[in-house]
């Protein structure tokens, strides 16, 4: 897999759509989708994030998906749909950071967010990230874990994001963050 740094940067701005089961149990949501994630049409692509390593050090999928140029393969994208996993981000756009989003985007995009979870019904809701579920639920005291208020209905966790550039975190901390919404919302025990 791989992209000139030019042929990322027309991902720009660029949106893919939700990759979400009919009956979701747990959906996680990512701040906005990377370069990497536009130009292949997979949440959590770029090589180094450790989004797909920490579901399998948790137990929540069996294996890594493989992901290339053209997209994740149809057996790993059903391996997901099928554990009842779905993936969302708060703000559509594509970007190369997720700095470059505004405090405005990110508050539409989580009011935007609130109807779709309203409408998938999932059990559990996981946003990846702090900072962004701060600014842009506007709770700026929240900390991670488990919240007091649901979204959409479902039971709302603020996670790490799996980001390189979250580098305090390790795989197997991801993985443990990970594995609480999941046995909340019954995907692993």
């Amino acid at each position: 897999m791989g992209f000139t740094r030019a042929e990322l940067q027309t991902y720009r701005g660029r949106s893919i759509p939700d990759l979400m089961p009919s009956h979701p149990k747990l959906v996680f949501v990512g701040i906005n989708p990377g370069l990497w994630t536009a130009a292949t049409g997979v949440p959590f692509a770029y090589p180094g994030n450790r989004f797909y390593p920490a579901l399998v050090a948790a137990g929540i999928i069996e294996r890594m998906p493989r992901i290339g140029d053209d997209g994740m393969a149809g057996a790993d994208r059903r391996m997901l749909l099928d554990a009842g996993i779905g993936i969302s981000s708060i703000v559509r756009r594509a970007t190369a950071r997720a700095d470059e989003l505004s405090r405005t985007e990110l508050r539409e995009g989580a009011e935007r967010l609130a109807r779709d979870v309203a409408g998938w019904r999932p059990a559990v809701v996981a946003i990846l990230g702090l900072t962004a579920y701060r600014q842009g639920f506007a709770q700026p005291r929240a900390t991670a874990g488990r919240q007091p208020d649901d979204l959409g209905g479902a039971a709302l966790w603020v996670v790490p994001n799996p980001s390189g550039l979250n580098a305090h975190m390790t795989v197997a901390t991801l993985a443990e963050a990970y594995a609480e919404p999941a046995r909340a919302a019954g995907v692993i025990s």
